[in-house]
Order: structure tokens, then sequence, then C-alpha cells
């Protein structure tokens, strides 16, 4: 079987939540204070989440696994549960995004454990803005994640960084030229309304193109990598001598080629990032529900997936949950 969509999109990607936990609190992510989280027994055990990734897998097509959170190195034990996802048959490629922070502790156990690419955040090489946008500190540590990571010989470690107007314009050389030195590729997201604290704002939004020209004029010419897998999110560039990602989220929306689905930490199945709805499993599943049952609600969530997320409509509504609950 495939998880295909009304649009005729296959679905072969899914994102897993292990946590709604995080040990910063970026503005575009999570508020500063108060944040409110699902109650440890309400989140997915390894067990249920194995079982659930077997399932889609196995039965319905997914090939690609990424492991994420709010943070998903202080979910205790993670290694463990890498073991058990690597494990299953028929998976092509497991992978994980953190923000660094507990890498350095982390990054072997993980590494030997089965999981292969890393995605870790970085905004920007001040601490000062670090702490600012992360509104704690950790840029130190982070940067010991990402040698340890490169030390760990991962066979893949990309750096995110967010593109935020007013902010990120300083970064982006000094972040590139960082990259560069560590022969690794990093990428600029646009800045997506996802915020807890709803302040996003499209003037927040550092699009692809000005990151571009700002690209060209410390650079010089770059040269665009022409695309090998079309439901990727990122446009790729030689950038002098090394490989820059853009990836338009708000102003070249690539929606029409989205392969993913997301499980969230307590257990729902989300059909799109920015979804107004989710199909919870986790209570289906503690009920003893069999895998046809799964099935029928996973592919009901799919086939009901929207042609794109709307950002650019003007009744666009963001999700009720914020970027920390639904899982990065």
């Amino acid at each position: 079987m495939k998880l295909i969509d009304s649009f005729g999109r296959v679905h072969t990607s899914v994102r897993i939540s292990v946590t709604d936990r995080c040990n910063i609190r970026c503005f575009y992510c999570m508020p500063e204070f108060g944040a409110e989280f699902a109650p440890r027994e309400s989140l997915l055990s390894f067990e249920e989440i194995t079982r659930l990734t077997r399932l889609l897998v196995n039965r319905l097509g997914i090939r690609d696994v990424r492991i994420t959170g709010g943070e998903p190195l202080v979910r205790r034990d993670l290694p463990v549960l890498i073991q058990q996802i690597a494990a299953i048959d028929g998976l092509k490629d497991l992978s994980l995004t953190t923000n660094g922070i507990l890498l350095a502790e982390q990054a072997q156990s993980l590494r030997d454990a089965g999981l292969r690419r890393l995605n870790i955040s970085l905004d920007t090489l001040d601490a000062d803005v670090f702490k600012e946008i992360a509104r704690r500190d950790g840029l130190e540590k982070t940067i010991e994640g990402i040698d340890a990571a490169i030390d760990a010989g991962f066979d893949s470690i990309k750096l995110n960084s967010l593109a935020i107007a007013g902010v990120t314009e300083a970064e982006i050389a000094r972040l590139v030229r960082f990259a560069m030195d560590r022969s690794i590729t990093i990428r600029f997201i646009e800045f997506m309304p996802l915020d807890a604290d709803r302040e996003w704002s499209r003037g927040n939004v550092l699009s692809g193109d000005r990151i571009l020209e700002i690209l060209k004029s410390n650079f010089g010419d770059i040269a665009p990598i022409i695309r090998s897998d079309p439901s990727a999110p990122a446009e790729d560039f030689l950038v002098g001598g090394g490989t820059v990602g853009i990836i338009r989220s708000v102003t070249q929306p690539f929606c029409g080629a989205c392969n993913r689905i997301r499980v969230t930490a307590d257990g729902s199945i989300r059909n799109c990032l920015f979804a107004n709805e989710e199909t919870p499993l986790r209570d289906l599943m503690r009920a003893g529900a069999d895998e046809e049952e799964l099935i029928r609600q996973i592919q009901a969530s799919v086939a009901n997936k929207k042609a794109s997320h709307g950002m650019d409509s003007d009744s666009f509504d963001p999700p009720e949950r914020p970027m920390y609950s639904i899982g990065g």
C-alpha cells in the first residue's frame, strides 16, 4: 500500500516527535515562560513509537524517518529508540533534528545505535544574539555538539538557520564560512508562522531572494545545483566551494511535491505542518486497535490533506499548536 492524498502525492517520509519539551526557549517556537507540556504518561512509549513506525514502513510505504521534538535529546535513553527503529526492515533513512546542546554527550551513542544523519539548528555565532533568540545560553555547547557529531562520523550533518529579517542578514557570511570550515552544508529556512507568541508577520521573513543577494555580495558568483529529489524542500547552491541550501517555505512554497506526514509526541497524525486537524492514534493503540484500524485512520488523514498550507491566503489561520508541540 501507498499513502496517497487526493492530489496524487505519495507520502514516503514521516517526522516523529518524541517530546514537546526543550532546553531552550527560541522566540520563533516557544514562549519564554509558561510553556504547556503534555503529561509524560500521554507521550507515546518507545514501544508504541516503534510499533507505529514499523506499520508505516512495512505496510504504508514510508521510507524516511526523522526524529524530532521539542528537543529530542532531552528524551531519556533516546539511543534505545534509535536502535529499535534502525532495525526495521525496509527503512531507508533515519535522521534526527536537534539544537545540539546535548549532542556532545550523545553523538557517539546515537551513531552507534544506527542514526545516520543529523540536522542541527544554528542561527548565530554570536553568544549575545544566541541568548536573544533562544532566551537561554547555549552557543558554546551547540558548537561542541556539532564538532562531536563530525568526530562521530555521521553520514550527513546539516546546519539549519532560521532566516529572520533584522537578525540573520549579519549572520549569513559567518555561518556559511563556519560550515565550509567543517565541510558541512548549511541551510537557511524562511521564518514561518509557528511561534507560540503569535507575533509573526511577513515583515519578519528574510526571503530566499534576499539571502541569495547577500551570498553573492560576500562570495561572488553562485551556482544552483539541480535537485535529484523533487520533494526535497531545499534549493542547493555552490557557494565559495561549499553547499548552501535555501528553503523558501513562505515565498515559494513547495507543497505540490510534499511527501511528508507527522506524528506528534502524544500520538496524533498530522498531514501537514500547518494543519488545523489531526488524527489521534494513541488511545486507539492503547485500547488494542489492530493494524487494519490504524491503517484506515492514517490513510483517511492523508486523503484529507489540503493542496497547500495556505499561507499565501487572506484566510490563512496558523495551527493552534505551536511548533514545539507539533514537532519540528
